[in-house]
């Protein structure tokens, strides 16, 4: 049996930053994922807005990240799959497989989470070649370019406003007539001169070259084909979190994501929630950076009240 004083769920920037500090901390700690160091992060070709980090891409900062766990004892575990789990308890047990049992005092979900997908040609193609999906980290990159934004919900509207710093055109590509953000987000966007709308439009399509150079759409009531040429194009049509091995097990909201408290706590005694999977309105790395931080000290203090533990 495989024992830890932390075992952590995720290598995104919220897992490594906690492995840091945990193993900084002398925390004999685990971290565990199913696929590569990043997570989101190795999606965005350019960061610019990471304090200390003048430009960089977001898989040479995981890469230091996971370099930085490392050098101060942190295991990790890539390309793992969990196949049972019991986190109630005081001590917590992993199955992983074609590794064996692992076990822990405290454990941290930093599992992350994804935008949802369109599922339609060119979306994939051109994720970092003009299809974003998040207006503070590349908006300066369509400066005095025309955009287009995908969604009718808060987001949508809330960062095309964002956008009009720096586009010269932002065009609101909305499956219906009627939007689902709140009216002074509606009317906010209504009021800028920069935005225009085009509704009841399905988007079918995103083409391009190098890069985008177009979004396809469909008037769902007349069938016309509409061809909107811009540079970029932000899709806010929802996030959704990597939580599904913990339904039934961690108290969630009703989009899957993870409750926590201040502290970073779940509603099991030992268990807490860091970056992208938990309930929260930011997603930036800093943000996850920040929950790691947080979920790691408390984990250590909780560790420490129950010390006399021996697993």
């Amino acid at each position: 049996m495989n024992t830890y004083d932390v075992i952590i769920l995720g290598a995104g920037p919220a897992g490594l930053t906690a492995g840091i500090y945990l193993s900084r901390s002398r925390m004999k700690t685990l971290i565990v994922d199913t696929g590569a160091p990043g997570g989101q992060m190795n999606l965005t070709e350019k960061v610019v807005n990471y304090p200390g980090v003048l430009e960089d891409s977001g898989a040479s900062i995981a890469f230091t990240m996971r370099q930085q766990a490392e050098r101060f004892g942190c295991d990790i575990i890539m390309q793992a799959e969990i196949t049972k789990m019991e986190l109630e308890g005081e001590i917590k047990t992993f199955e992983i497989e074609d590794e064996g049992t692992y076990t822990a005092k405290a454990v941290i979900i930093a599992s992350g989470g994804k935008p949802r997908s369109m599922g339609i040609p060119g979306e994939s193609e051109f994720q970092g070649r003009g299809i974003s999906f998040c207006a503070t980290c590349d908006g300066d990159f369509f400066t005095d370019k025309e955009i287009a934004v995908i969604g009718g919900g808060n987001s949508a509207l809330e960062e095309a406003v964002e956008l009009t710093k720096f586009a010269s055109k932002v065009t609101i590509i909305h499956e219906f007539n009627e939007f689902q953000g709140h009216k002074w987000a509606v009317d906010e966007a209504k009021a800028n001169p920069k935005i225009n709308f085009l509704l009841n439009q399905k988007v079918t399509e995103f083409k391009g070259d190098e890069k985008i150079n177009a979004v396809i759409s469909k008037d769902k009531e007349t069938g016309k084909i509409n061809t909107t040429e811009v540079e970029g194009a932000f899709i806010f049509i929802g996030y959704v979190p990597n939580t599904e091995m913990f339904v039934n097990i961690i108290k969630m909201n009703d989009r899957n994501e993870i409750v926590a408290n201040e502290k970073l706590e779940t509603n099991i005694p030992g268990v807490y929630a860091a970056g992208d999977c938990r309930e929260k309105k930011y997603r930036q790395i800093t943000t996850s950076v920040a929950d790691g931080t947080i979920a790691s000290i408390e984990a250590s203090e909780y560790i420490s009240s129950i010390s006399d533990i021996i697993i």
